[in-house]
């Protein structure tokens, strides 16, 4: 085993863990420890925190090996700011990333306090909860007794280490003991069956000890080449509280408003949709399973048999459907750390439409969320349809089961490591962990003259990246304006499940995402001069929206970054979000110069901004309760069509009548810049209902038109004073919503009528990408106006934050 020097972090507790130290045979040599408690702030000290253990231990990031995060479990946000950090300072540096158990870490920390026989590890789960683990600590070290992680009520975990033979012989550990050590004193262990307090906590030396334990640097995770940093993840014990709450609400009242509107024939254009199952698919189901296994060995399950799963914990089950009408299905249980399949069908007539590998997918990600590491399943010998589709999601041959489909009918057993192999065409849209798109650390062929000198005329490089709500986007932008590469990756149909965007399931996305997403980018970046990929040493600095958005978003973004310009010396450059969406108007006007009035508008803003210059900004007026996007959203959820609602009801309204519903034009004649869309938003649920009782079927077309109308109507009117008031020249538009043809059309033709020039970003600059925070990311490079390492995510951060105000905008800007 070669030495390695190792840098670890972790910052799932309110400890912040980091330390450098070299693994090898002789075991763990710690070279420089900076643990230190940090409540709230990892995100603010965890890059310089590093950068002085570095320091301390004489070395530079030139001088390391690996990088090792703590996986949690732990705070959701914590961990992720750890790993977040980790996958940068492994992009940059080029460097192989591992993880490891918080929990194994505070083991460690017992054995240094010199701890020995049994141990129980008590993480703090917050909620009244404990993240339990039993470890045997002999001079060697800290043993793990468990498979994976778990999450039980603290109450439980006294009980059960109370009723445990060797209770009297236990020692207790752990972050969770600050809230519940009395608990356990009143359950009867003595205080000399506590740990010292200071070893509750994870530390950098902990890490070490815990992965070397583990062989975690010689061991590749499933699926993906050793220390890959895309398939380093947090440890999690559940799925978020929306999955779980989804899981059982989603869908048990069927509007009446799906009987009828006629939504169903609105939408025939959308097909082969996934959710969970709902106890209200249960009768389809299993009619489902009854056509499908007609005539089979297998025994069709009955209703009830689906409905009693479905109602059992660790019990996953997906249905795919098609404008309401399910077409295949598929379930699994977890246990321990296996994911044991129960059923995969599709209806005759829908097969090879790649329904059934899409919901195998949904299911395993799932049971990965919940611990599984592994899955298996039964299919009978001689089906080579699901043969065929198993082995290409990765399963393989684990042996056979003679006659359990019945007499000469014997059954393949078949294993596969999670995550399964992706069957996927569309990385956007792909459920799993993705694995880098080639084996890591990735080592850039060499360049010909030519192609060296290209890069060098289109430097400065900036990459930029955006990840405020469901996008975890990247893009490349040259000094002249020249877009060289721009990635989105939507979550779109993870938050289409909940009718809107979920935080806790777009911070994890980006987690998921965002390595993949950065290789994408500087290879897309490298075959725009004709290398394979860029690396981080052709780049001059790197952008990041760091606000507003949701904050569990924006730290993931603002983390990775952050490591990446520590580990490749490069400068950060903090940009507001909303500045971003202002400037694409630059791809479609590259002259456009301040002054103007520019309508922002979008899922979570709507405001009027009078830009007096660039990076000097006066907001007329804002939204005093939803956004646009947000209401359109809404309405499109109220009637049972889907989200994102915009795309939606704008298809719906262009075949609508605009005038065949008064909606109410809210603050039409406030006398002032603001907006409310609540009120609009009512109205129209109300309308909805009254028809319902009415038993009146609604025309959804002339609803959405009447809707759209409606607040298209209060946009161009507040638009138009307030350019008669700035006497402006110009107009121009930003945000999601202004990819809304009639919005468009109404502002081009209210405006033309005065002389007024309308400008509006590209249909695909419109919604949240990259590209658009490259532009005031290059301009503050330009100024010299960059950011420390101690940035954090300002989720409410007022449009002007970190903006440069009268620096140089390149002469042209090509998307």
């Amino acid at each position: 085993m070669s030495t390695q020097t190792v840098l670890a972090i972790d910052t799932s507790t309110d400890m912040l863990a980091c330390a450098v130290g070299r693994v090898g045979d002789a075991g763990v040599e710690l070279l420089a420890a900076r643990d230190h408690m940090c409540r709230r702030q990892a995100n603010v000290e965890l890059a310089t925190t590093c950068k002085e253990a570095l320091v301390e231990a004489g070395l530079s990031m030139a001088d390391v090996d690996a990088v090792l995060a703590g996986r949690g479990p732990g705070s959701f946000t914590g961990v992720r700011i750890g790993i977040a950090t980790a996958k940068g300072l492994a992009c940059g540096a080029g460097l192989p990333l591992f993880g490891t158990s918080a929990l194994d870490s505070m083991a460690w920390s017992a054995h240094a306090a010199g701890v020995r026989g049994a141990l129980a590890v008590l993480g703090d789960a917050m909620r009244g909860e404990v993240y339990p683990g039993i470890y045997q600590l002999d001079d060697a070290g800290a043993h793990r007794t468990f498979t994976a992680e778990t999450v039980v009520k603290a109450d439980v975990a006294v009980a059960d280490l109370a009723a445990r033979a060797d209770a009297a012989e236990l020692t207790l550990s752990g972050n969770g003991l600050v809230k519940y050590r009395a608990r356990f004193e009143d359950a009867g262990f003595a205080a000399a069956q506590f740990a010292p307090e200071d070893a509750w906590w994870p530390t950098g030396e902990g890490l070490l000890r815990a992965a070397a334990e583990a062989d975690a640097f010689h061991t590749a995770p499933a699926g993906g080449a050793l220390g890959d940093p895309a398939l380093v993840l947090p440890i999690y014990t559940r799925l978020s509280d929306a999955e779980e709450t989804e899981r059982t609400r989603l869908g048990l009242k069927v509007p009446a408003t799906v009987e009828l509107t006629g939504c169903d024939d609105a939408l025939a254009g959308i097909h082969l949709q996934l959710r969970p199952m709902t106890v209200n698919d249960v009768h389809a189901v299993a009619e489902l399973e009854a056509e499908v296994f007609a005539g089979a060995n297998h025994e069709p399950w009955p209703e009830h048999v689906f409905y009693d799963d479905l109602n059992e914990r660790g019990h996953i089950w997906w249905v795919a459907h098609d404008r309401g009408q399910i077409i295949g299905y598929a379930g699994g249980t977890v246990v321990a750390d296996e994911l044991q399949v129960a059923n995969v069908a599709t209806a005759a007539g829908r097969r090879r439409e790649g329904a059934a590998a899409r919901l195998l997918s949904r299911v395993a990600y799932d049971a990965q969320m919940l611990g599984a590491t592994w899955a298996s399943l039964e299919v009978e010998v001689g089906n080579a349809p699901a043969e065929r589709l198993y082995e290409k999601l990765g399963f393989t041959e684990a042996g056979i089961r003679p006659n359990y489909y019945g007499a000469g009918h014997d059954a393949r057993i078949m294993r596969a490591d999670l995550p399964l192999a992706d069957l996927s065409s569309d990385v956007d849209h792909d459920p799993a962990p993705r694995a880098s798109i080639r084996p890591w650390p990735i080592e850039a062929a060499p360049r010909t003259a030519e192609a060296a000198e290209a890069i060098a005329a289109a430097g400065p490089l900036i990459l930029s990246i955006e990840s405020s709500c469901d996008e975890t986007a990247m893009a490349v932008t040259d000094s002249h304006g020249v877009v060289c590469a721009s990635v989105v990756a939507t979550q779109i149909d993870f938050h289409a499940r909940f009718g809107g965007v979920v935080p806790e399931i777009a911070s994890r996305k980006h987690t998921e995402a965002i390595v993949g997403v950065f290789e994408e980018t500087l290879a897309q970046a490298g075959a725009h001069f004709g290398v394979d990929t860029l690396t981080p040493s052709d780049l001059a600095a790197v952008g990041v929206t760091a606000g507003p958005g949701l904050v569990g978003a924006l730290v993931v973004g603002v983390a990775f970054v952050k490591g990446l310009c520590a580990a490749a010396d490069l400068p950060l450059i903090a940009v507001h979000h909303l500045e971003g969406h202002l400037m694409a108007n630059l791809f479609e006007t590259p002259g456009l110069e301040p002054p103007f009035v520019a309508s922002l508008v979008s899922g979570g803003n709507t405001m009027l901004v009078h830009v007096r210059a660039w990076g000097d900004y006066e907001v007329l007026g804002a939204t005093i309760d939803d956004a646009v996007g947000e209401a359109f959203d809404k309405v499109a959820k109220a009637l049972g069509l889907g989200y994102p609602g915009g795309p939606v009801i704008s298809k719906l309204a262009a075949s609508g009548n605009p005038c065949a519903i008064h909606f109410p034009r809210a603050m039409m004649h406030s006398g002032d810049y603001s907006f409310s869309l609540s009120g609009l938003k009512t109205a129209v649920i109300t309308y909805i209902e009254g028809e319902n009782r009415a038993g009146r079927p609604i025309n959804l077309p002339d609803l959405a038109a009447s809707f759209q109308a409606a607040v298209v109507d209060v946009q161009v009117a507040k638009a138009k004073t307030a350019v008669e008031q700035t006497g402006v020249g110009d107009i121009c538009i930003g945000g999601g919503v202004a990819a809304n043809p009639a919005l468009r059309a109404a502002y081009e033709k209210t405006f033309s009528k005065m002389g007024v020039r309308v400008t509006v970003p590209p249909m695909r600059a419109c919604g949240d990408n990259a590209a658009m925070i490259g532009i005031p990311a290059l301009r503050s490079y330009l100024a010299g106006n960059t950011a420390p390492l101690t940035l954090d995510a300002a989720p409410n951060a007022p449009l002007g934050t970190w903006s440069t105000p009268d620096a140089p905008v390149p002469p042209t800007w090509e998307r």
